[in-house]
């Protein structure tokens, strides 16, 4: 008999949570598995590269719930009553009060979901796995039977305004809890240190061959472009770090160098990015190419690959981009220490313009008496 793993997310999302769980499906095998994937919605880009073999299940009625739990609670319960929903509007303000008093938020999850059923099926392990989401933690411990519950922290919860209450009440549900490096355990023990015996490092897999045999099956960039060739893989956020780079740019411009900087990703993030591009004028040469589900001929051909992200919980990308062996530099979030070790052409600095700066116009130079 196959074993029954549930993994929850939000979606299928180009990014790095999304493909790693991919990695590690790929990695189990099917004779052995009976995997199902649950989202909270059906998008993203990856959708179609989950294995045929996965079941793949929706939560029902979540198009209704995520309003409710993205939105500020005044504009929810002002929402209620321009409706008429007068009294839904009033429990919920009484079920906001409540969970603030009480310093509950599992009060807030309860209300949300009341009309979601849980799932009929039961399974060995159900894993709340885009984490922390509490809203997936408190579904996957509420609203799914399993002989076994696993939580998994895929960022850095000193950066992402982690609730260490509500996780010091809910994560001693959970049987394990994965975290995806060994600095990014750390952190969290010190946060739940009563959960130290369950927490884990568990970092994330790639697979070196397929990646380096996808990377022979895309053209990848498609301009005339001779110069060096800088790249940056990640959604288009804050926290990826690309408005660092953007006038790290315009100084190697300034300096002479000819280099021409690319993004694969997409975001909320994309505006305001633009905007900074024509701001420091390098319109021609700081290029948004947009999300890709295979990077990777990008990887191969570019001569620098560069991840100035202002947090990160393990950085699937930079462990990709180590594949091939190009010139690396990385800002100094959580595991960057553990993948760069020893790897000959890599330099981690801080998340300052002039440590970039500093770092590429080393490599660059490194690359120029290399070439004379």
């Amino acid at each position: 008999m196959k074993i029954k793993v549930l993994y929850m997310v939000i979606n299928m999302n180009i990014g790095g949570t999304e493909k790693a769980l991919l990695n590690m499906i790929a990695e189990m095998p099917k004779e052995q598995y009976d995997i199902t994937i649950l989202m909270l919605e059906k998008y993203g880009g990856f959708l179609e590269e989950i294995p045929e073999e996965v079941t793949v299940e929706y939560v029902d009625g979540y198009s209704e719930i995520k309003d409710i739990y993205q939105n500020p609670p005044k504009e929810t319960f002002k929402s209620y009553i321009v409706n008429g929903n007068i009294i839904k509007g009033f429990t919920f303000s009484i079920v906001i009060l409540l969970s603030k008093i009480l310093n509950n938020k599992g009060l807030f999850f309860k209300y949300i979901l009341k009309d979601t059923p849980a799932l009929k099926k039961g399974y060995d392990t159900a894993v709340a796995y885009a984490g922390p989401m509490d809203l997936i933690s408190y579904f996957v411990v509420h609203k799914i039977k399993a002989k076994k519950r696993v939580q998994w922290i895929h960022f850095d919860v000193t950066k992402i305004g982690f609730d260490f209450r509500f996780a010091n009440k809910l994560y001693p549900k959970f049987n394990k809890i994965y975290v995806v490096s060994k600095e990014g355990k750390e952190k969290l023990t010190n946060i739940l240190p009563n959960l130290i015996n369950k927490i884990e490092a568990y970092p994330n897999k790639i697979s070196t061959n397929l990646i380096l045999k996808l990377a022979g099956e895309g053209q990848g960039f498609k301009d005339d472009f001779e110069g060096i060739r800088i790249l940056t893989v990640g959604r288009l956020s804050k926290e990826k770090g690309q408005d660092l780079v953007i006038p790290v740019l315009t100084k190697l411009r300034k300096k002479g160098y000819k280099v021409r900087w690319y993004c694969i990703g997409e975001g909320k993030a994309r505006s305001d990015y633009e905007k900074l591009i024509k701001k420091y004028d390098v319109e021609e040469n700081f290029v948004l190419l947009g999300a890709y589900s295979n990077p990777y001929p990008f990887m191969k051909q570019c001569d620098i690959y560069v991840q100035p992200s202002r947090h990160e919980g393990f950085c699937i990308t930079l462990a990709e981009a180590k594949c091939f062996f190009k010139s690396i530099i990385t800002t100094d979030f959580i595991g960057a220490k553990e993948q760069l070790t020893n790897f000959e052409t890599g330099f981690i600095v801080g998340t300052s313009e002039n440590e970039i700066y500093q770092a590429l116009e080393k490599v660059i130079k490194s690359k120029r008496s290399l070439s004379n």
